[in-house]
């Protein structure tokens, strides 16, 4: 079932909110789980069926665009759609209802970008690249990034839109909050890309959990947490949960098992594997990774069922679903 039409049919109040359709649908056949996709270049994943991301990131790829240049615009496109309440601008607030974004890229020479619980900027990725690129540093945080952001030439925007301020106060009601599985209200967008001349580059964009505690910061803009990439290997990007993919360091950890002659798959199932090691008597949350390696060869896992990754290359525009650990 795609994730759309599994959000829309729940039902599902989430820490007292009822979840949003995130993306358009898509009606591409789907790929068999588990199985591994052969090298097909230049070629642009990400996570969940953000068919619109890819589609951006394809048009750049195609006329022989950087992979750098992909994934930034890739991400961008969710970061400015209102009706995705988990990225960007419009993202849910914490629980003092204020947005605040985190985002990260990196490039094919090793160089990165981030920016950790800014606020009032709608484009938090293009900021984190302009961090890799202007500035020494790697990352910047809270007021200092949305300083930079304005120095860079950034406007000021009210991130909280109408909706998620009444969803907000609806969750005010009574302040709980308890997950449920790949509803998270935390559908990072993690993206993976090589381009024609065979380099990689990723990018990772998201307005954390919902109603989170104000400053927290998940997995998503941590370099090896949620998001590596390493150019003579592949890459690799998370969702979901980031405390625990922070523990791992989970996206270099699937890199690093690449590097030593495991497949894409191999390394996503031993990365969420990992977790389950240090969370044995705990696996009501959703984990899911996905990867590359230097031949465009991907791969997928997740703890529970239901998340997919976008494909696209020359052979076609594909909503995957991911094998999981508990398969039901």
């Amino acid at each position: 079932m795609k994730r759309r039409k599994f959000l829309r049919n729940s039902g599902t109040v989430a820490a007292g909110v009822i979840s949003t359709p995130l993306f358009a649908s898509f009606n591409e056949p789907k790929e068999e789980i588990g199985t591994e996709k052969e090298a097909v270049l230049p070629i642009a994943i990400c996570t969940w069926n953000f068919g619109n991301a890819t589609a951006k990131a394809w048009q750049v790829l195609e006329k022989g665009g950087s992979a750098l240049d992909a994934v930034h615009q890739g991400v961008m496109v969710e970061e400015n759609d209102l009706n995705n309440s988990t990225v960007g601008n419009g993202g849910r607030p914490d629980r003092d209802g204020n947005v605040s974004l985190d985002a990260c890229i990196m490039d094919k020479d090793g160089n990165c970008g981030a920016v950790l619980a800014m606020q009032n900027i709608a484009n938090p990725i293009s900021v984190a690249r302009k961090v890799m690129e202007e500035t020494p540093h790697v990352m910047l945080a809270g007021k200092g990034a949305e300083q930079f952001a304005y120095e860079q030439g950034f406007k000021k925007t009210d991130l909280l839109t109408e909706e998620s301020k009444k969803a907000w106060e609806e969750w005010k009601k009574t302040s709980q909050y308890k997950p449920i599985i790949n509803i998270e209200n935390h559908d990072t967008i993690g993206m993976l890309a090589i381009d024609a001349d065979g380099d990689i580059a990723g990018a990772c964009t998201t307005s954390g959990m919902a109603y989170k505690m104000a400053g927290r910061v998940g997995d998503s803009p941590i370099i090896g947490a949620g998001l590596f990439v390493d150019n003579e290997v592949g890459g690799a990007t998370a969702t979901g949960v980031g405390e625990e993919v922070v523990r791992t360091v989970g996206s270099f950890l699937i890199v690093e098992l690449m590097r030593q002659g495991k497949s894409p798959q191999e390394a996503c199932e031993e990365g969420v594997k990992r977790i389950i090691a240090k969370n044995k008597d705990k696996q009501d949350f959703q984990i899911g990774f996905i990867a590359i390696n230097k031949k465009g060869e991907t791969g997928a896992y997740c703890i529970h069922p239901g998340f997919t990754y976008r494909t696209y290359t020359k052979e076609g525009h594909v909503n995957n679903p991911s094998d999981s650990y508990l398969n039901k």
